[in-house]
C-alpha cells in the first residue's frame, strides 16, 4: 500500500508598501499601522513557508509492506512506553515483519546510526538515535525528551502503546570503526547520551573485549532524576568497574537534590558542569592554565607547554560531542553552516585538541 502525503504550496507575491515623496512623511499613527502591517505580513509569509513550502523530506511517500529504507517512510507500532524522568520517556517501536531489513548486519546498521520520525500533524521530521540499534525482533528503543519548542518530541510524548508512527532510515550519524582509535572520549548532555549508548552497547557490552580502544564517557544532566534510566546506566557502571582499562565513566549533575539514587550510581555522580577542569581531570591532562609570566615567556620564546608522551592529545584520539547546541558550542565550538562541523572551539580547543580529533554529532 502506498500512502502519499500531498502538501499544499503557496506562492505569495511580494508586497511593496510605499509613499510618495511629494506628499511628505505620513503621520506617526499611520507609520505605526504600516509597520505593524509589514511585520504581520512578513511573519505570515515565514510561517506559511515553513509549513507549506515543498520539501523533499516532508514529501517522501509512506510504504507499507516494504523494507525499512532511508528513501521512504514505513509505519511502525509503539509497543511500549515507559516514564524515564521529568519530560522523558522511553518508547519501543516495533517494525512489522514484512518491513524488516533484508540484512540486519548491513554496513548501514553499523554504529552510529539514527532514524527520522515524521510528525503527521505538521509534516515535520526529526532524527532520533536508537539506544540499542535494531533488535532481533525488529524493535527500536528511543529515549525522548519533551522540549517546549520541540514539536516532534511533544508529539511523540502523546503516543501510547498501539499507536502508529512513521520512520525512515537508517541514516549514518558517525562511521565508527572499531580499533581505529586508541582513545575515544564521549561528552554528552541530556538525550545526547543515546548515540554513545548505542556505540558502547555494540563495541563493549555486546561483544568480546578484544579491541585496544579505551572509551571515556562524560555525561551531564540537570538533576539525578534526568539521568539516563538505570537499566541503561547500570550495565555501563558494572562494566567500568570490571574493566577500567576499557571504560571510564563520570556523571555530572547541577545538584543532587531529589529522590536518592542507588549507591552504584551515586559513586559516579559529581556536582558541577562538564567544563575545562572536569574534562582535563577526567582525561588526566593539564588544563592548560598557566601564570601570566609563563604565558608571556612561552609567547616570547615561541615554546609550547610540555606535554608528556602519555598525554591523550598525543595519541590517536577521537572526541565525540553530542547534546544541546549551547553545550556543544561551549565544549567544541559552534556548528558550521547547515550543521557542518565548523572549527574546533570552546573548551576542547583551549585544551589543545585539533580538528582531526573532534567530531560534533
Amino acid at each position: 500500500m502506498i500512502r502519499s502525503h500531498l502538501l499544499r504550496t503557496t506562492r505569495t507575491p511580494a508586497c511593496l508598501l510605499s509613499t510618495s515623496a511629494s506628499t511628505g512623511s505620513p503621520p506617526p499613527s499611520r507609520r505605526l499601522r504600516l509597520s505593524s502591517l509589514v511585520f504581520l505580513t512578513s511573519a505570515g509569509v515565514l510561517i506559511s513557508s515553513y509549513f507549506l513550502w515543498p520539501s523533499k523530506y516532508r514529501g517522501r511517500a509512506t510504504f507499507s509492506h516494504q523494507p525499512l529504507s532511508p528513501s521512504h517512510f514505513i509505519p511502525v507500532t509503539v509497543s511500549e512506553k515507559s516514564h524515564a524522568g521529568p519530560d522523558l520517556v522511553v518508547l519501543t517501536l516495533l517494525i512489522p515483519p514484512d518491513s524488516h531489513p533484508s540484512d540486519k548486519n548491513a554496513p548501514s546498521f553499523d554504529t552510529i546510526w539514527s532514524i527520522f520520525i515524521k510528525d503527521d500533524d505538521i509534516q515535520v521530521e526529526r532524527p532520533y538515535t536508537p539506544l540499542f540499534g535494531l533488535g532481533e525482533e525488529g524493535d527500536i528503543k528511543l529515549w525522548v525528551k519533551r522540549y517546549p519548542r520541540g514539536e516532534v518530541g511533544r508529539w511523540l510524548h502523546t503516543k501510547q502503546a498501539g499507536d502508529t508512527i512513521e520512520i525512515r532510515g537508517p541514516m549514518k550519524t558517525f562511521p565508527f570503526q572499531g580499533g581505529k582509535w586508541d582513545e575515544v572520549v564521549m561528552i554528552s548532555g541530556g538525550t545526547g547520551f543515546s548515540p554513545f549508548h548505542q556505540l558502547l552497547f555494540h563495541h563493549l557490552l555486546h561483544s568480546d573485549v578484544t579491541a585496544r580502544t579505551r572509551f571515556t564517557l562524560l555525561h551531564a544532566s540537570r538533576s539525578p532524576a534526568e539521568l539516563p534510566p538505570l537499566t541503561l546506566l547500570q550495565p555501563l557502571i558494572d562494566f567500568a568497574i570490571a574493566h577500567p582499562e576499557y571504560l571510564r565513566l563520570e556523571l555530572f549533575v547541577d545538584s543532587t537534590s531529589g529522590a536518592p539514587w542507588p549507591e552504584s550510581v551515586a559513586k559516579h555522580l559529581k556536582v558541577g558542569r562538564v567544563d575545562r577542569f572536569s574534562i582535563a581531570h577526567a582525561l588526566g591532562i593539564s588544563d592548560g592554565a598557566r601564570s601570566w609570566f609563563s604565558w608571556f615567556t612561552n609567547l616570547w620564546t615561541r615554546e609550547q607547554p610540555n606535554v608528556g608522551d602519555s598525554d591523550i592529545r598525543r595519541k590517536n584520539v577521537l572526541v565525540l560531542v553530542c547534546g544541546p547546541e549551547r553545550m556543544v558550542a561551549a565544549i567544541a565550538g559552534p556548528y558550521g553552516k547547515n550543521y557542518s562541523q565548523g572549527k574546533v572551539g570552546g573548551v576542547l580547543a583551549e585544551l589543545g585538541f585539533t580538528a582531526g580529533q573532534v567530531w560534533k554529532l
